[in-house]
């Protein structure tokens, strides 16, 4: 228990530190609609990731190799090194294709304090379970050299559940809400973005399989709160404004 106590104060070290790159970054501090406290337990939500000995660790193992092998895929490879970049900018830049609108926190400024803000909501849901369970990951597992260098420097976080995958699947479930036109483009695309963890080594199929649930429950929390709906109604007036505009435009 103490291993694990110690192993949680890390990784919450870790989630403020990277919160603070991102900061740092964009020049805006995300606001939290929840403490972590009041978002759901996904230790309690989700199943515990598969033991070594069974069936679906097979199945984990069997989806590395296949990961390793579309890192011959030249397009495929570099999508995953592009998904790979741990930055509210370099995420949204890829949804921003499938969205059908630039994203930026200049450009579409309630947008992105809907996103960054939930984002760092849910976000907090992954420190317990990954203190908790603190899963090796597969290139560290099979005592590999990472696909990607910077993924290194998550060699001694636990890879369950994904902190990629719950941003890009949290992320995709907000624009869908703000363009439900585009909603089959973009899980399209973060589909393949969470995918792309399990290509680069970072992450075991069954952590993305598991993230992407825990994602949407967190994606439930946010809808009962009133300054997360205001501010997703911001976003969609905004958005409805920028596209006619654009449309107007292109006349």
């Amino acid at each position: 228990m103490k291993m694990k106590n110690l192993s949680k104060l890390i990784l919450t070290f870790v989630f403020l530190i990277s919160c603070l790159c991102n900061v740092i970054a964009q020049g805006y501090q995300p606001t939290t609609y929840f403490t972590t406290e009041e978002m759901p337990d996904l230790i309690q939500c989700l199943p515990a990731p598969p033991d070594s000995t069974s069936e679906a660790f097979s199945y984990d193992v069997l989806r590395y190799m296949w990961g390793k092998m579309q890192r011959y895929d030249t397009e495929r490879a570099e999508m995953a090194k592009r998904d790979a970049v741990w930055s509210y900018e370099a995420l949204l830049a890829e949804l921003s294709v499938p969205f059908g609108l630039e994203i930026s926190e200049k450009g579409t400024p309630e947008i992105w304090k809907l996103i960054t803000n939930s984002l760092a909501t849910v976000d907090q849901m992954r420190v317990a379970p990954k203190a908790y369970y603190h899963r090796t990951r597969p290139f560290v597992y099979f005592h590999e050299e990472p696909f990607m260098e910077s993924d290194k420097e998550f060699s001694g976080e636990g890879s369950y559940p994904s902190g990629h995958t719950i941003r890009c699947w949290t992320s995709a479930l907000l624009l869908s809400e703000i363009n439900p036109e585009a909603s089959g483009a973009i899980f399209s695309r973060a589909w393949l973005y969470c995918e792309n963890r399990v290509i680069t080594g970072a992450h075991w199929q069954s952590d993305i399989d598991a993230t992407r649930s825990g994602a949407s429950i967190g994606y439930a929390r946010l809808q009962t709160s009133p300054e997360f709906q205001k501010q997703m109604a911001k976003a969609q007036k905004e958005f409805k404004k920028l596209v006619k505009n654009k449309k107007i435009s292109q006349e």
